[in-house]
């Protein structure tokens, strides 16, 4: 059997007014999240991997669009329930953020195997929305970040909202 790489991206999709684009997971209904995947090789570069990860799960080639590497990883445990995916022993993961900036809401094609269905929420309804308190905390963190990389409506998108710091359980 081939083991998961424990090193995986998450990828926030927005458009330039921050709405966030969410993902229902196939396994798990109800559960909702951004684009995410592991490595495929050890040495595969991350940009790659988030790439790939959302041309498979959304159809959106990235190139044709904004993709930033945030610069910013997390370390959590692994849900009890998708560890026999790793190796034996493997407990935690490293998850690397990315934003993807897209001039509006696209359409998607799901991986049905992957997804049920998708929607576009405004950043601070998708956040609410993600089962992953570290999902929700990349999301909280988009306005100030968008707004590093010159999206104008950033800016004020964040005011009267104070972002929390949170982990994977």
């Amino acid at each position: 059997m081939s083991y998961k790489i424990p090193e995986s991206v998450l990828v926030v999709i927005y458009t330039p007014d921050l709405q966030v684009l969410l993902l229902e997971r196939a396994d798990r209904p109800g559960f909702w999240q951004s684009v995410t995947g592991s490595l495929d090789t050890l040495d595969e570069p991350l940009a790659l991997t988030a790439a790939r990860e959302v041309a498979e799960e959304t159809g959106i080639i990235a190139g044709e669009h904004q993709l930033t590497d945030w610069g910013h990883a997390i370390q959590y445990d692994i849900y009890p329930q998708w560890r026999h995916r790793y190796a034996e022993g493997v407990t935690r993961n490293t998850e690397h953020w990315f934003g993807l900036r897209v001039a509006a809401a696209l359409p998607v094609t799901l991986a049905p195997r992957e997804h049920l269905q998708y929607k576009w929420l405004p950043w601070q309804q998708a956040a609410q929305q993600c089962f992953s308190s570290s999902n929700a905390e990349a999301i909280r963190q988009l306005a100030w970040r968008a707004g590093k990389a010159g999206a104008p409506a950033a800016a004020d998108a964040d005011a009267g909202h104070e972002a929390t710091v949170g982990g994977r359980p």
